[in-house]
Parts: structure tokens; C-alpha cells; sequence
């Protein structure tokens, strides 16, 4: 700021100085200095864990199974009379296991906090841990927003989708989405909307109950969702339409309209979709933009139904399953394995 910022005009034309102005802008100085301090100390604190975690390591490799206990015990009581909390047995073991998945602290992501950390070294395939670590860096994630993705099985997820094990490869190289498919999860979970599962709501309900979530709907939809619209009117021939929600990508530059359906899927939902997809093409869609593509979440479907309503030509309807719940492990297993079935078939269908 200068001084020339921090001056104004009073009734006489006279300039004086501007206090509020000189204030918010020392104070934006402090915060930001604050705040690298802080970063600073974590980055610092993590580096110390790290040394715990190898040296514990080390010597519980060393030795017997029951004196590296003994060892971490007796750390834990000494650190703890020192330094005070933060050096439990538990918390200790954490250090080591971060140790044992990061052993080279060059490639220790720094750019999250030790929470983040902790949720991390809890996933034990390699593959989804660096999903994930890149997957929060990228989208800033907090660490409760990591955690519940981990434990919706976000990865999971996003593997069964078309072509995702290309797509993971890619990702660890800093690329993003860029085609459809790629935006699609299977199932989408809604948990944090507070529609218990069986209750009898409305699809009008769970729109609001979305929209007024719309921090955590985004993060669940995936990157570079931006919110347009909710029932936006739109005239096809001499009728309106209403379709639930619009969104746009900008990672795959395209328009995104879905549509929820609290029912079993049908073919007129399906034939319903693909005229708004068409009519924002036709009407929204600018040169340089992908082709808007269409999103029916619902609690069921058929998918030979859905099949032969979309045919071989329709390829930017799309239908996936949503639960208002936060399912069992086994109950997402399932779930996951019954979709990748049914993609793996699709593709077979396709290539033949």
C-alpha cells in the first residue's frame, strides 16, 4: 500500500490519512504472517514425527517385538512428561507406520498437515493413498473432508468408472479430467444431506436438502464443479421444463445437468434427459466447450432398461446410483463390485 493509497479528500479538499485503510492493511500483513508461521511449524513438527517414526523403527526392527514395546512405552512416558501431549504409545506407532509408507522424506507431502497425514498412512494400497494424497493437495481438501472421502471409498469409486485405471496413472502425473466419463462415481452418497434411508421423502426434498449442503455436494460431485442453477425454466416446442439441477466443468469445459429421481429409473426419465442434453447443446453450448453431458441420480435402476433406452449413438446420458446413507463397508463392496461387473460387460459388448 502507499501513501497515496492511504490518503482521502475531506469536504475542503483537504487529504488526510485514510486509518482504516493503513489498519486493514497492516492487519492483512500480520494474518499472512501468521499464517506462515504456523505452516512453518507444522512443516517442522512433521519433520520431528517423521525422526520419531524412523527411529522407532529401526529399533523395533532390531530388537524383539516385546522390548521395542517396551521402548516405545517408555519414550511415550518420558516425551509426554516433557513435551506434553502428542507422544502417546498410539500416537508413537502412528510416526513409525508414517515412516515405514514414506522411508524417503523427500517424498513426504508437506503440503498437508500431519492430520491429513494420519488419515493417509491409515490406507495401505499404495495406489489409492497417492489418489488420495493428490486428490487433497489438488482440491485443498481439509482433513475431515480426506477422512470422509476414504472412508465413502472415493477411490473405489472412481477406479469403476470407464477407462479410470488410465485416468490413475494420469492423475499421479498432475493431469486432470477431460472427457465425461471421467466425472461419473458410482455410487454417489449423500450421507451428510440427514435423509435417513427408507424415509419417505420427495425428490423436492433431497433437492433442498443438496443445495442447502452445497460445499459438501460439490466435493461429492468431484474437481471443477461450479453450481449454475436449480430449476432452471427452459421452453422446448410450446412446453417449459424444469430440469433439477445444472452445473458446469470447467476441467471438461462442458455443462452438466442432473436430474434426481427417488424411484426406480424409467425410460421416459432417460428419454427426458436426453432432450435437455440436446437443448443445451444446441442453445448454451459456445465453440471451444465439450457437449453438455447428463447426470440421472437415482435410488435404482434397471440397466438393461437403461441400455436400450440410450441405444449405441446416445453417449452423454448417463445413470448412476445415489444413497442418502452412509453404507457398511460390505454394503460399498458390493455396491462397487456389482458396477465394475457391469462396466467390465459394457465394454466387452462394445469392443465385440
Amino acid at each position: 500500500m502507499t501513501k497515496k493509497n492511504s490518503l482521502i479528500k475531506t469536504n475542503n479538499n483537504e487529504e488526510i490519512l485514510n486509518i482504516d485503510c493503513i489498519y486493514d492493511d497492516i492487519k492483512n500483513k500480520i494474518l499472512l504472517a501468521r499464517s506462515k508461521v504456523l505452516k512453518n511449524i507444522d512443516v517442522t513438527m512433521t519433520e520431528v514425527y517423521w525422526y520419531v517414526g524412523k527411529i522407532t523403527y529401526e529399533l523395533s526392527n532390531d530388537v524383539k517385538s516385546g522390548y521395542g514395546k517396551k521402548i516405545i512405552d517408555a519414550l511415550s512416558s518420558r516425551l509426554t512428561n516433557e513435551f506434553g501431549s502428542g507422544f502417546s504409545p498410539v500416537s508413537i506407532r502412528r510416526m513409525r507406520k508414517f515412516y515405514e509408507l514414506y522411508p524417503i522424506i523427500e517424498d513426504v507431502p508437506f503440503e498437508l498437515s500431519w492430520s491429513h497425514l494420519q488419515e493417509l498412512i491409515r490406507v495401505d494400497r499404495k495406489e489409492e493413498r497417492e489418489f488420495y494424497q493428490g486428490e487433497a493437495i489438488k482440491s485443498n481438501w481439509g482433513y475431515r473432508e480426506l477422512s470422509r472421502q476414504i472412508n465413502t471409498k472415493l477411490y473405489d469409486r472412481y477406479v469403476i468408472s470407464p477407462d479410470k485405471n488410465k485416468i490413475i496413472e494420469e492423475s499421479k502425473q498432475g493431469l486432470i479430467e477431460k472427457n465425461p466419463e471421467e466425472l461419473l462415481k458410482a455410487p454417489y452418497i449423500f450421507e451428510f444431506v440427514g435423509l435417513k434411508e427408507n424415509k419417505n421423502y420427495l425428490e423436492t426434498d433431497l433437492e433442498k436438502a443438496l443445495l442447502s449442503h452445497l460445499t459438501e455436494f460439490l466435493l461429492e460431485l468431484g474437481r471443477g464443479f461450479s453450481f449454475v442453477s436449480n430449476q432452471q425454466r427452459i421452453k422446448i416446442g410450446y412446453e417449459y421444463y424444469y430440469p433439477d439441477l445444472i452445473f458446469y466443468n470447467r476441467l471438461a469445459k462442458c455443462f452438466v445437468i442432473i436430474d434426481l429421481k427417488i424411484g426406480k429409473l424409467t425410460h421416459q426419465d432417460i428419454g427426458q434427459m436426453q432432450m435437455y442434453v440436446n437443448y443445451y447443446k444446441k442453445t448454451q453450448m459456445m465453440k471451444g466447450e465439450s457437449e453438455p453431458i447428463g447426470i440421472l441420480l437415482c435410488a435404482d435402476k434397471d440397466d438393461a432398461v437403461v441400455e436400450m433406452t440410450l441405444g449405441d449413438n446416445v453417449k452423454n446420458v448417463y445413470a448412476s446410483k445415489y444413497l442418502t446413507y452412509m453404507p457398511s463397508k460390505e454394503e460399498l463392496i458390493k455396491i462397487i463390485k456389482e458396477e465394475k461387473e457391469l462396466f467390465e460387460l459394457a465394454n466387452e459388448d462394445s469392443e465385440t
